[in-house]
């Protein structure tokens, strides 16, 4: 598949926020008109309070789907764009575009660390994204009590304590939770 746009793309631990994937099988020879109707509901959306950002994946051929994807803030700015009548008008306006939504889901907090691109499949049960998430956390708490800690005492507690938090999330995001998920893969989805 091919990404059309992706905006905000980095993914925090559990802020609370929800991404909702949709997957729609287009026919062929309607791709063109699909993707006007595609982009400009995304467009839409994204002028909508609490929308974070959006993607459109593009089918990589036969009856593979499309993919849209919107970003919210919450739970409830995502049940307010579904329940829009912005929302609603584009779908009353699709008539001829020959697309059918397949599947859908709605991602929340540490489920987005563990959603294969392109897959429909649901997430880890908890408990195994809990044992993922200490696995993870556990060297990263190691090296900050080694390397940060001792040389951030000179500092208020506030600020020290900010450093180890954006220094642990960004290790978590960016390189502890990508590999153990790659690692743990057969046993996550197992």
């Amino acid at each position: 598949m091919t990404a059309v746009s992706l905006e905000h793309a980095t993914v925090p631990a559990d802020s609370g926020e929800v991404t909702l994937l949709i997957a729609r099988r287009v026919e062929p020879g309607h791709e063109a008109a699909f993707e006007r109707w595609a982009k400009g509901i995304l467009d839409s959306a994204a002028r909508f309070p609490g929308h974070l950002g959006y993607g459109l994946f593009r089918s990589s051929g036969g009856d593979a789907p499309w993919f849209l994807v919107h970003r919210f803030r919450d739970a409830a700015a995502c049940r307010a764009w579904q329940e829009s009548p912005e929302r609603a008008a584009w779908f009353a306006d699709c008539e001829g575009h020959h697309h059918t939504e397949i599947a859908r889901r709605e991602l929340t907090g540490m489920e987005t660390w563990f959603a294969e691109p392109g897959s429909t499949r649901p997430a880890p049960p908890r408990w195994k994204m809990a044992i993922s998430a200490t696995l993870a956390i556990y060297p990263i708490s190691l090296l900050g009590g080694y390397v940060l800690v001792p040389r951030l005492t000179a500092l208020p507690l506030v600020l020290s304590s900010a450093v180890m938090a954006c220094v642990f999330n960004v290790l978590m995001t960016y390189v502890a939770m990508p590999a153990v998920s790659r690692v743990l893969r057969g046993w996550l989805r197992g």
